[in-house]
């Protein structure tokens, strides 16, 4: 085999392992989103959520930072994984920008993430499951990133 069709098979295998990362992150990215818009419902109707009876759960979900005005913080994270979502999908399908915006979004998140993650345990001292759920899936993406996604 000539030394060109060699690299052109390498860059094929490349980019079809990446596409499958994508995917994966896109798949991913719906646990999140499915995690947010529970969430974000259960505060815009004044419904409770199913904690399981954990006390840490509810003094989470009704602390202060639980919203940013009227706004709950998981209506932010339904935008995100959406994002998440439609960014991995078309970064699957070859679209350069798009592979840009969504590396700079899982950073974004995942930093936002770890200041969610010091409210629970050093300001609320309590842990709501549903956000250390949605904080394993940005991990998570964070990983796909670190992986492979971001030399893009």
């Amino acid at each position: 085999m000539s030394a060109h069709l060699e690299g052109r098979i390498q860059q094929l295998s490349v980019s079809r392992a990446r596409s499958i990362l994508y995917i994966l992150a896109a798949l991913v990215s719906l646990a999140g989103l499915a995690d947010a818009t529970y969430l974000t419902v259960l505060y815009l109707t004044g419904e409770t959520a199913l904690c399981g009876g954990s006390p840490d759960c509810f003094k989470v979900l009704g602390s202060g930072y639980a919203h940013i005005g009227r706004i709950p913080v998981a209506g932010f994270g339904v935008i995100g994984y959406f994002g998440v979502f439609s960014l991995a999908t078309f970064a699957g399908f070859g679209y350069a920008g798009a592979r840009r915006l969504f590396v700079w979004l899982i950073w974004a998140m995942f930093a936002v993430t770890l200041w969610f993650l010091f409210v629970q345990a050093v300001l609320l001292h309590a842990f709501c499951r549903y956000c250390l759920l949605s904080a394993a899936v940005v991990f998570l993406l964070t990983g796909l990133v670190v992986a492979g996604l971001s030399s893009d």
